[in-house]
C-alpha cells in the first residue's frame, strides 16, 4: 500500500527535477539567446554576440580565448544583455574618433 504513493511521488519528483534541468540548461540561454539576437537586429547591428564582445576586448587591450568570449557571451545574454549594447557603443565610439 506505502509503495503505491512512494512509486508515483518519486516518478513526479524525479520528472519535476529533469524538466527544470532540461529548462535552466537548455531553453532559457536558447530563450535569451533569441531575445538579445533580435534586438541586436531591431537596432540593425550586423555584429554577433561574439564579435561585439571580442571587438570590444581588443579594443581594451585584452587577450582572451575563443572559449573565454562564448562563456562571457552566455553569461552576459543571461544575466546582463544590455552589455552587448555598452560595449557596441563603447567600440563604435572608439572607432569614429
Amino acid at each position: 500500500m506505502v509503495s503505491a504513493i512512494i512509486i508515483p511521488i518519486a516518478i513526479v519528483g524525479f520528472l519535476g527535477v529533469v524538466g527544470y534541468l532540461i529548462y535552466k540548461f537548455l531553453i532559457f540561454d536558447f530563450l535569451c539567446n533569441r531575445s538579445v539576437n533580435d534586438t541586436l537586429k531591431k537596432y540593425d547591428i550586423k555584429k554577433t554576440q561574439f564579435q561585439i564582445i571580442k571587438d570590444y576586448q581588443n579594443q581594451q587591450g585584452i587577450l582572451s580565448s575563443d572559449n573565454e568570449i562564448f562563456r562571457l557571451a552566455k553569461q552576459y545574454r543571461q544575466t546582463e544583455p544590455e552589455q552587448f549594447f555598452t560595449m557596441y557603443d563603447s567600440t563604435r565610439e572608439k572607432s569614429n574618433s
